[in-house]
């Protein structure tokens, strides 16, 4: 008997067999939109409600869309899992939504700059998008200091933040992360965008530039004597409390003391400030009003 004979009950059974997975593929889903809120995470206590206030936000902003949680540092969801605690990872949080019904989604990036984690977010959400019986469409909306309109605005917003009790030549210093991709150019952007409103508001970073040495020369050039310290991160946490705000030699408060300035931490993050949240809800809009669906 010919091969093809031999082999044509098997393919008729196969094609018979795929069917009905051809046409749920083909028929046309009604788009239905979601938003992920996509955090780097925390494990301090008392920092994790300004994440969920950034959610409460969303859910507030948009009433019938769908919104979840995640976060993108595997350290953070590993401890947080060990203590009872169960957060998804960004490819989780994505994975689960087809199952609603979900075909596009924004993904709501809480980063601060476009960095490495933003570009894992970009390539997470290009390799989720049109995937067969998955999501359409998944979009990364802009982190905080992204277009040239940000810088003015983030600024104000900090500043606007000032602990009440600062007196005139009390420096402000906005502590940011840092890091060796391109993007942290924002960093000293975002410096010369404050000394254009305030010059005792200062920007220094635990791993990039400005670094701390970078800021005790510029207050040993103003003579400033006190400062605040204020996270630039979301959420004042592992990094506001240690390498801000620590008793270690290498911290920013001992560097600081060291350097005869007194320094007065203020735990509070982006996701607690109205006015800087505000910036983070509007990338969001732009994204979600590109998406399809409703």
């Amino acid at each position: 008997m010919p091969f093809f004979k031999r082999i044509l009950p098997c393919l008729t059974l196969c094609l018979l067999l795929a069917a009905p997975a051809f046409a749920g593929h083909d028929a046309k889903k009604e788009p239905k939109r979601a938003i992920v809120v996509a955090a780097f995470g925390t494990t301090v206590p008392e920092a994790a409600p300004a994440i969920q206030k950034m959610v409460e936000r969303v859910k507030a902003a948009y009433p019938g869309v769908p919104v979840s949680l995640c976060y993108t540092a595997s350290m953070i969801r590993h401890k947080l899992a060990k203590q009872g605690q169960t957060v998804p990872s960004p490819a989780e949080a994505l994975a689960a939504l087809p199952d609603q019904g979900v075909t596009d989604v924004a993904l709501f990036s809480l980063q601060t700059i476009p960095g490495h984690e933003f570009n894992d977010l970009e390539r997470l959400a290009q390799a989720f998008s049109g995937l067969p019986k998955g999501l359409s469409h998944v979009e990364v909306t802009a982190p905080l200091l992204f277009s040239r309109e940000d810088f003015p605005r983030v600024a104000k917003a900090l500043l606007a933040s000032a602990p009440k009790d600062r007196k005139p030549g009390d420096a402000l210093v906005f502590v940011g992360h840092g890091t060796d991709h391109p993007a942290n150019m924002a960093y000293p952007a975002l410096q010369y965008t404050l000394w254009r409103e305030d010059k005792n508001a200062f920007v220094t970073t635990v791993e990039g530039t400005p670094s701390f040495e970078d800021l005790v020369s510029e207050l040993k050039a103003r003579g400033v004597k006190k400062a605040f310290l204020m996270p630039l991160f979301a959420v004042a946490g592992d990094h506001a409390h240690n390498d801000m705000a620590g008793k270690e030699d290498d911290s920013l408060a001992s560097t600081l003391k060291k350097a005869g300035v007194e320094s007065v931490p203020v735990m509070a993050g982006n996701g607690d400030r109205e006015a800087v949240a505000a910036v983070w809800m509007d990338h969001l809009k732009t994204t979600l009003d590109a998406l399809p669906g409703k």
